[in-house]
């Protein structure tokens, strides 16, 4: 079942980032499906420097700044294309980075999208899990709920106990700001990046 738009509405953003935790990431892109669990997220909010909210409203954020429900996805060192789901409510700037996922349907179209024959790490990063699922600038503002992209709930329960909480990863710039423990992962996942 999707998630619907009360769940991305809450205001706490380190919240909703370790509840995607087992949810389903799902594209349908020219009939394709692919699909992944999410395995490993990072939290942001306007009122902390590492997020790309912290200085105002920009061309560039302007959607972290909408309704939560909708997706955030920006060029990364003009390379890789980063998705987020933007959380909280009209005006509350905050949005949940996925940073890795496990793969799970259409594992042949993903494969082919990043140009591999080998599975290993296909998914384990943020720029990496984009591409395998064909996501890319076109769906920023997309809903989460629409029929080219979603996130869904298949009752997978995950013990708090699997949940590890980490800093986040090549925010130096955030200062004190990058020493929160923001990143939240399942412990002993073999599709959770490996950057420190």
């Amino acid at each position: 079942m999707k998630l619907n738009s009360n769940f991305y509405l809450r205001k706490s953003v380190t919240t909703i980032a370790q509840e995607l935790l087992g949810k389903i990431l799902v594209t349908r892109i020219n009939g394709i499906t692919t699909s992944g669990m999410i395995v490993e997220t990072e939290a942001y909010s306007e009122i902390e420097r590492g997020s790309h909210a912290y200085k105002g409203i920009t061309k560039r954020n302007e959607i972290m700044f909408a309704n939560g429900g909708v997706a955030y996805v920006y060029l990364c060192y003009g390379v890789h294309e980063m998705f987020n789901v933007v959380t909280n409510v009209e005006g509350k700037a905050d949005a949940v980075l996925i940073r890795a996922l496990e793969p799970l349907k259409g594992i042949e179209f993903m494969l082919d999208r990043v140009n591999k024959k080998s599975l290993k790490g296909i998914t384990s990063g943020p720029g990496k899990l984009t591409k395998a699922l064909g996501i890319d600038r076109s769906h920023n503002g997309k809903k989460l709920n629409s029929k080219e992209l979603w996130v869904e709930d298949r009752g997978i329960k995950i013990n708090r106990s699997l949940i590890i909480s980490d800093q986040r990863i090549g925010i130096d710039y955030a200062g004190q700001d990058a020493l929160l423990p923001w990143r939240f992962y399942l412990k002993n996942n073999l599709w959770v990046s490996n950057l420190k």
